[in-house]
Parts: C-alpha cells; sequence; structure tokens
C-alpha cells in the first residue's frame, strides 16, 4: 500500500485527542493528517502490523499509539473518526463490547467517513443517541490522491452543534467540510457524487474510443475541449492516461460497483429513476470480468476497445 502522507499548512486551534479506525488507502494518509497537524491520535485497523506501522511512520510528528480494539482506541478520545469498508464492516467496529461505541465517553463524537448507506448512518445515529453520543455520516470524495494531500471533500449528515466540533479536526485532511442536512445526508450526498461521476467516465469513455478509432490526436483533443463547455475534472485529470491506457489512479471498479450498488439500492426505496446509472454498473462489471476490478474507475474505456 501506498503510505505517501503530503504535509501541508494547517493550524489545529486546539489540538484534540483522537481515535482513527481503519488504515487502509483512505484511512492512512487521513489519519496521518490529523497527527502531522499536532492531534493525539490513536488508531486501529484489523490487521495490527498496519497500525503498527502507522505509529512507526509518524513517530516524529506527535504523540501517536495503537490500540488493539476499536473501544481502546476510542476510550478517552474526544472525536472517533473511521473510514472501513462497508455497513458490516461499519457495524463490527462500532457496535458490541469490542466496538468503539463501548469505550467512548458520553458527549463524543463518532465521524463515520465510510462510503456506506443512508439507513447505516441513521441506525448508528439513534444508537449513539441512546447511550448520549454524536454520530455524523461524512463520506469523501477525492479519491487517493485527495487523502495523500490533505484535499478531500466531505459530506456530512448530522447535528450542527456536533459538526461544528468536528469541522475544525476533518480539515486537517480536506479542503472542504460541509454539514447537509440531518442524519443520513452526507451518505445520499456521495451518492449524487458518484451518480455524476458514472456518467462522466462512460461519456469521456466513449468520447475518446471515437477519437482515437478516427484517428484523431487524443492528447491534442483534450488539450482543445478541455478550453470549452466539454472541460470537466475527469475530463482534465483522467482524459489523458485515458488516452495512454493506464488505469492506476486509485479509486479501484470493486470499490464504485460497491457504491453504486448503495445509490441503485436507495433508488429502489425514493423512487429516483437511474438508467444511465444502472447502465453504467453494468459497464464495470463487464471491467470486473475483464480482470480490471483494482484498475481505476477510467477503466470503462477498456471495454469499448
Amino acid at each position: 500500500m501506498n503510505t505517501t502522507i503530503n504535509a501541508r499548512p494547517y493550524d489545529p486551534t486546539p489540538a484534540r485527542r483522537v481515535a482513527f479506525l481503519g488504515l487502509g488507502v483512505m484511512g492512512y494518509p487521513m489519519a496521518g493528517h490529523l497527527a502531522l497537524a499536532g492531534h493525539e491520535v490513536t488508531v486501529y485497523n484489523r490487521t495490527a502490523t498496519k497500525s503498527e506501522a502507522f505509529c512507526a511512520q509518524l513517530a516524529g510528528a506527535g504523540k501517536v499509539k495503537h490500540a488493539e480494539t476499536p473501544a481502546a482506541a476510542a476510550a478517552g478520545a474526544e472525536i472517533v473518526l473511521a473510514c472501513v469498508g462497508n455497513d458490516d464492516d461499519l457495524r463490527q467496529v462500532v457496535l458490541g463490547e469490542a466496538g468503539a461505541f463501548a469505550g467512548m465517553a458520553p458527549g463524543a463524537i463518532f465521524v463515520d467517513h465510510t462510503t456506506a448507506s443512508a439507513n447505516v448512518a441513521r441506525e448508528l445515529d439513534a444508537v449513539a443517541r441512546s447511550r448520549g453520543l454524536h454520530f455524523i455520516d461524512a463520506p469523501v470524495s477525492g479519491g487517493q490522491a485527495g487523502a495523500q494531500n490533505g484535499q478531500l471533500t466531505g459530506m456530512c449528515g448530522g447535528d450542527q452543534a456536533a459538526f461544528d466540533r468536528v469541522r475544525p479536526v476533518a480539515l486537517a485532511f480536506s479542503r472542504a467540510f460541509t454539514l447537509m442536512g440531518p442524519s443520513g445526508a452526507g451518505q445520499l450526498t456521495k451518492m449524487v457524487n458518484q451518480i455524476c461521476i458514472a456518467g462522466l467516465v462512460q461519456g469521456l469513455s466513449e468520447a475518446i474510443a471515437f477519437g482515437q478509432r478516427a484517428g484523431l490526436d487524443m492528447q491534442q483533443v483534450i488539450e482543445v475541449i478541455g478550453k470549452g463547455a466539454a472541460q470537466s475534472w475527469q475530463l482534465d485529470n483522467r482524459g489523458p492516461t485515458m488516452a495512454q491506457d493506464r488505469f492506476d489512479f486509485g479509486f479501484a471498479v470493486d470499490w464504485m460497483r460497491k457504491d453504486l450498488g448503495l445509490v441503485l439500492d436507495e433508488a429502489k426505496r425514493n423512487g429516483a429513476r437511474l438508467p444511465v446509472t444502472a447502465l453504467v454498473d453494468q459497464f464495470y462489471a463487464d471491467v470486473q470480468q475483464m480482470g480490471g476490478g483494482r484498475w481505476d474507475t477510467s477503466s470503462l474505456v477498456r471495454r469499448l476497445k
């Protein structure tokens, strides 16, 4: 795993005692930015060697330590942050005798950065309230590069007062951190984000495949149309690499399919019609069958070649 953490200016006023659960490709640099910013950080990871490696890497940044369970990591923390795989993983680190809620003191805040369902956010918010705790669902966008550079965008659901306490801490790894509404609103906003990305990447894939078959210099085409109405982050950052057949930029197809599954499940509940999203989800299934589950999401273009 790439453990790059690119420090950036940040003033933690004041420094807090925090815990971070889950040191994957996103969580590791997010927790690292908290430590570099001067916060006292206790980490937990299901594979303990990762949390030990984190503490070794960040030993010079300040007070960092690892814990054997989520409850132990959360003990004494004002804010507990998590970034794990899915709803079930989240429940596993939150609930039960070894879960984070068991170790948190009344008034402490749990912040979930997992891209999960809105239902699990509401479920855990209700459990937190029954224990005198606060819960914020705060999925992020920006991918591995955004996590490494401390430039993520956080979309949050929960209470204003708890959010106001969390935001200065989360800005250690975020460029924007915004309350979108009550519990679940952060997850719903992330779903909107993924719907947009799915459509954009498919359109860009078709454009690049078309241009290449037409014999155009696609690097030049991308540069030219990027100055007009077709400009987007995806065009600027993934267009050139898609044209070069490079797909190693972090956010994997497997993860995107998980996210789109959440989107389509939510659409069944709320009645939204998502024909393009459903189609692109199946296109990503094609990429998985090609062996591209760990390629990044721009690899949609591969199925057109």
